[in-house]
């Protein structure tokens, strides 16, 4: 399975906001769109992420406001992406290894979508119930 494929059955959207937003202001969105992460995006380039952990880690355990710090003093910029050819298997790989959640999809330099560790989980399920649906027929035949 692709992360195209992935995105064909979750949809391509990609909600996200400028760094200069209050981090508060971030969390308003992240909360009414039901997401754990937001994109930062600026004049159309990829700058940044900003996820839960973030705020918990950066602002909450800080003791910090978020509604007085802006999104640029916490968002990651480290970036990891994929290409929606790329294997669930190397989406998985990758966010072990680099420890991360969400994955920004970019296709000739526009950032398509997003999908979560979630989204991967729920995706090899549904790989996992074919195969075992296969091979139920498989061997009642």
């Amino acid at each position: 399975m692709t992360v195209n494929q992935i995105l064909s059955n979750k949809g391509k959207i990609v909600y996200s906001i400028p760094s200069t937003n209050t981090v508060y202001e971030a969390l308003t969105v992240m909360s009414d769109k039901n997401i754990g992460a937001i994109l930062i995006i600026e004049d159309g380039v990829l700058k940044g992420i900003l996820s839960e952990r973030d705020y918990a880690r950066k602002i909450v355990l800080k003791a910090k406001s978020s509604k007085k710090a802006l999104v640029s003093e916490i968002m990651e910029t480290e970036v990891y992406t994929v290409k929606p050819s790329d294997k669930l298997e190397y989406c998985m790989e990758l966010m072990n290894a680099k420890r991360v959640r969400h994955l920004p999809v970019i296709e000739n330099g526009d950032v398509i979508g997003i999908i979560s560790i979630s989204d991967v989980v729920k995706a090899t399920i549904e790989m996992q119930k074919d195969i075992i649906a296969q091979l139920n027929s498989y061997i009642t035949q």
